[in-house]
């Protein structure tokens, strides 16, 4: 088991890391080349700043079991398919139950934005957010 992070903008790194950490499971943290991050612990690993190249890196790498942390839908998607784990930055599970609502929900959300309409931003991340994900990754290692 691995947790596996899709580290371009995601905040609660610290958190992940900690989880990690603390039940001596490796942290593996993709970004592409114009983000620079610092770790002790996790493994850092840089990919080119092409369209979608951390994304096919993160689900090329995926194994059964590991943990997968990303806001991205269609990543959480491909990993389920692998049998891995994925989670939100804000500590939400997906699962074969929600990740087709999601999906349909970012089609929808697309095709507004296509059409010149306007969607939501999404809410600013709180202290709830942070306990969220550090009790949904312990719940999930403790699973596996």
């Amino acid at each position: 088991m691995r947790i596996i992070v899709d580290a371009d903008a995601c905040p609660g790194k610290d958190i992940i890391e900690k989880a990690g950490k603390e039940n001596n499971i490796p942290v593996i943290m993709y970004c592409d080349i114009n983000h620079i991050i610092n770790s002790d612990y996790s493994e850092i690993k840089y990919m080119d700043c092409g369209f979608q190249s951390v994304d096919m890196a993160i689900v090329n790498a995926v194994k059964e079991r590991d943990i997968v942390v990303s806001q991205d839908f269609g990543v959480a998607a491909m990993c389920l398919g692998k049998k891995a784990y994925p989670i939100s930055p804000k500590g939400y599970i997906y699962s074969d139950k929600n990740i087709d609502r999601l999906l349909f929900e970012r089609h929808l959300g697309a095709k507004v934005r296509r059409g010149g309409g306007k969607t939501s931003n999404p809410k600013k991340r709180n202290k709830e957010d942070d306990e969220r994900l550090y009790n949904n990754l312990i719940y999930l290692i403790e699973k596996l």
